[in-house]
C-alpha cells in the first residue's frame, strides 16, 4: 500500500508539471486554462497531504524507536 501512494504522489507531482508547463505556455483559452488551474489545486492539496502523512509516519517512527532525533526543516541547496 506504501508503494501505491508512493507511485500516486509521483504520478501527481508529474501530472501537476505537466499542468504548469500548459499553463505557462499561455496557449489555452481561459476556460480551460481555468479548469487546468482548478485541477492543479487538487493536485497540489493532495500531494500537500500525502507529504503530511508521511511526516507524521516519520515523526512516530522516531519517536517510537526512543530516539532523540527531531524533524528538521529541508533546505534545498541554492
Amino acid at each position: 500500500m506504501a508503494s501505491e501512494k508512493k507511485l500516486n504522489l509521483e504520478k501527481s507531482l508529474a501530472d501537476l508539471e505537466k499542468l504548469v508547463e500548459e499553463l505557462e505556455s499561455g496557449d489555452l483559452p481561459l476556460d480551460k486554462a481555468m479548469k487546468k488551474f482548478e485541477d492543479g489545486i487538487k493536485l497540489t492539496r493532495g500531494c500537500q497531504t500525502a507529504l503530511k502523512d508521511a511526516e507524521q509516519k516519520v515523526d512516530v517512527l522516531l519517536k517510537s524507536t526512543g530516539g532523540q532525533e527531531s524533524l528538521q526543516a529541508f533546505d534545498e541547496p541554492d
